[in-house]
């Protein structure tokens, strides 16, 4: 296991979150600037806009195939190393989708781009939890979700023009650019680990995660983590089709009407700083998954009355989306140190699952949504969050439990 001396949060110590969430919000507005283009890019490679989720989906499993790889080799060679090189590998896709002439190809690229996340989750997010202390770590990874935040505020907007304007093509360049940008921040300021890193060799891997996904605590609470960010997912991939094919709104109007569910996400994550170091830890989560819960079944409340859908669907998903932001952070610390194996380690393994879980349940509601439309999207959210309520729920409350026995707040 690799120690690494934690510090204080201050202005100069931030300059590090800061250059990584640069690179965050470049390969997250890399996946929202594109959800809304994707009925364009359909139209122009001749196929079906049934296939406009896939490029979500595709982008997500990306991030899930490689994960499992980045993780331990940062714990060998680096985090700095690893994320460097993470870095100019996305920003070479992004230029290299420029050339796709067919779905198929865009979707390969796609696919490619998607390694960026797990340059994020498996490498970048260790080094935070490393760096930081407990609650400092909490409140910088809530930090960075609200400036990272801006993408899927800011990408449907910019999306919508490009369509109407120019074309898909320049977003891929302005993001290949942020991200190069990203790579100057961080060689300068990403800090070097002061403790030796163990230098085994990676036959060692797999041991590593048997002994990780044996810990029925860490598959507990890593696998509530999509339960919980899943229904923010869907509304990320269907809801260009939802309310553009189903309800008929304009490009600018979708991009307008992601800004009260987002801004949901942004208003949850500040709650979470303001009062983390308030509450004993864990119980912004009990507070936030009631609140989704509810916004859940606004949804199918919407369904239900059909000329409500969309005054439903956006109040539902904004409950939703601000139960997520002042319980995920806290949960992502929970699974992450479940385990004591090495932190790059156990972050692959909370990346490879949560995005292979995300690949898999895109692509079933995006079936299910050709058959069942909207009834399929409400349900799976409403669904997704009631299966919290099972084992996860059971989990935290046991690891609160032996907090307050432990003496910890």
């Amino acid at each position: 296991m690799q120690n690494t001396q934690t510090t204080t949060l201050s202005r100069a110590t931030f300059m590090f979150p800061l250059a990584l969430v640069l690179f965050e919000f470049s390969v997250y507005i890399g996946n929202d600037l594109v959800q809304p283009a994707m009925l364009a890019i359909t139209k122009e490679f001749a196929v079906s806009s049934a296939w406009a989720p896939s490029s979500m989906s595709f982008y997500l499993l990306g991030g899930a195939c490689v994960a499992w790889l980045l993780g331990p080799l940062s714990d060998r060679l680096g985090r700095k190393k690893v994320l460097l090189a993470g870095v100019i590998f996305f920003v070479v896709t992004c230029l290299l989708i420029l050339l796709t002439h067919n779905i198929e190809s865009f979707l390969a690229l796609r696919f490619l781009q998607g390694f960026g996340l797990s340059v994020i989750s498996a490498v970048g997010y260790a080094a935070i939890q490393e760096s930081f202390a407990e609650r400092d770590a909490i409140k910088v990874m809530a930090l960075m979700a609200n400036i990272s935040l801006l993408a899927p505020l800011i990408g449907p907007v910019v999306g919508a023009f490009l369509i109407d304007h120019v074309s898909w093509h320049w977003g891929f360049i302005g993001i290949a650019f942020l991200a190069f940008l990203s790579w100057f921040g961080l060689k300068a300021k990403m800090p070097e680990p002061k403790a030796s890193i163990p230098k085994q060799p990676l036959s060692y891997i797999w041991d590593d995660y048997k002994k990780v996904l044996k810990n029925k605590t860490f598959m507990g609470m890593t696998l509530g983590l999509p339960m919980v960010a899943m229904p923010l997912m869907l509304w990320i991939a269907l809801s260009p089709v939802m309310l553009v094919e189903e309800l008929g709104l304009s490009s600018l109007q979708y991009g307008l009407a992601q800004f009260p569910v987002l801004g949901g996400l942004i208003l949850g994550n500040i709650v979470l700083i303001k009062i983390v170091d308030r509450l004993a830890l864990g119980k912004t989560v009990l507070i936030g998954l009631p609140l989704m819960l509810l916004g859940t079944a606004i949804l199918i409340v919407g369904v239900i009355w059909r000329e409500y859908f969309l005054y439903c669907v956006i109040l539902g998903m904004t409950l939703v989306s601000f139960g997520e932001g002042i319980s995920f952070s806290v949960l992502y610390r929970f699974a992450l140190m479940s385990s004591d194996i090495s932190k790059g380690t156990v972050a692959a393994a909370v990346s490879v699952l949560m995005m292979f879980i995300f690949f898999f349940v895109i692509e079933l509601i995006r079936m299910l949504y050709a058959q069942f439309h909207l009834w399929a999207y409400a349900l799976s959210c409403f669904a997704l969050i009631a299966l919290w309520f099972t084992i996860p729920r059971g989990l935290l409350k046991g690891i609160m439990q032996q907090r307050q026995a432990r003496g910890e707040f």
